[in-house]
């Protein structure tokens, strides 16, 4: 019934997809229109996980009902590798990993849904790289069953990190890495910041971190007594009095954050010719001002916050500027209504 994952977008039939991140803190999804030229931006829903998810997500599909809808999941309950098999054709990969997945699986195998793609078939000693994806049962029946109780039908399953690549491609085609260089992908999020390190638009390593948003709103919360949701705001919005006690604060966190990218970047750089030449920040804690600078300094890798609509038409009754404010928070989303 469904695709687990994809890396690479299905094509541009024509009618409406539909992107959906039920995350931790906001549900966001994306509707957009494909046409045999484009990809136009035809709505979209930004709210707090405690509304009622099925009605309104009835209200995003009622009028013109999407042809092809994309679910994501993230977190403990999920996974990526990046394993290097021997050659073989890709109904033998499916084949292989009945026996094989285990080794590179840290659950068993009855208990989750498994996929995977050939990322490069002619690797040296007659190898092949090899993504696998993996979630558990559990939790996707319950994510599922939020979005099939709305009335919507769900095409295909995506990871975070791979919606967020699908994202990036489609936006920054310009962006190939040059030879021994990549780049990276940080997303982050309330609960979890999603990394992706690309080669040539190709992902070879993806993590997620659980240093996110909420912990920069909770140091807030701490240092400066405030109510969560009153911090939250001075996190997005800095008050020009509190500006300098918040970028410390802010800057602590960040300093945490770094490390475990770096820890990454070491591990990628020790197995790869390769090295990171640039990071591409999204989410919605990069809205901060100067957080990319911050980033940069930390990590002395040039930082830089990427549009996920770049390249996209967005439809003429709409608030273009309101939505290229929220753009960061939609990179997930989006490349997940890229599916389609």
């Amino acid at each position: 019934m469904m695709n687990l994952f994809g890396v690479k977008n299905n094509g541009n039939k024509e009618g409406y997809s539909l992107g959906i991140d039920i995350g931790t803190a906001f549900i966001k999804a994306v509707r957009l229109k494909h046409s045999k030229d484009k990809v136009e931006f035809s709505s979209y829903l930004l709210e707090p996980v405690q509304i009622d998810l099925s009605s309104v997500l009835k209200k995003l599909t009622e009028a013109q009902p999407p042809r092809f809808t994309t679910l994501s999941v993230s977190g403990a309950s999920s996974i990526i590798r990046y394993v290097n098999f021997l050659k073989m054709g890709a109904d033998d990969l499916k084949n292989a990993l009945k026996y094989e997945a285990q080794k590179y699986i840290p659950f068993a195998l009855n208990d989750v849904n498994i996929d995977s793609s050939i990322l490069k078939p002619d690797l040296a000693d007659n190898k092949m790289m090899v993504l696998l994806a993996a979630v558990k049962k559990d939790y996707l029946s319950v994510r599922l069953k939020s979005v099939v109780d709305s009335g919507i039908k769900v095409n295909a399953v995506d990871l975070d990190s791979l919606a967020l690549v699908n994202a990036f491609v489609h936006n920054y085609p310009q962006a190939q890495s040059g030879e021994h260089q990549a780049v990276a992908l940080i997303n982050i999020g309330h609960a979890v910041t999603n990394l992706n390190i690309l080669e040539g638009q190709i992902p070879h390593l993806s993590r997620d971190i659980n240093i996110a948003g909420k912990n920069f709103t909770q140091k807030i919360s701490e240092i400066l007594e405030l109510e969560i949701n009153a911090a939250e705001q001075c996190k997005l919005n800095p008050d020009k009095e509190r500006l300098t006690k918040i970028v410390q604060i802010m800057e602590t966190v960040l300093s945490a954050l770094a490390a475990e990218l770096r820890t990454s970047f070491d591990y990628y750089e020790s197995q790869s010719a390769s090295s990171i030449k640039k990071i591409y920040l999204s989410g919605g804690t990069s809205l901060f001002p100067g957080l990319n600078g911050m980033l940069s300094g930390l990590l002395d890798v040039e930082v830089e916050c990427w549009d996920p609509f770049a390249k996209v038409v967005i439809q003429k009754d709409l608030d273009t500027a309101k939505i290229k404010a929220l753009s960061p928070q939609f990179a997930v989303a989006f490349g997940l209504a890229l599916r389609a």
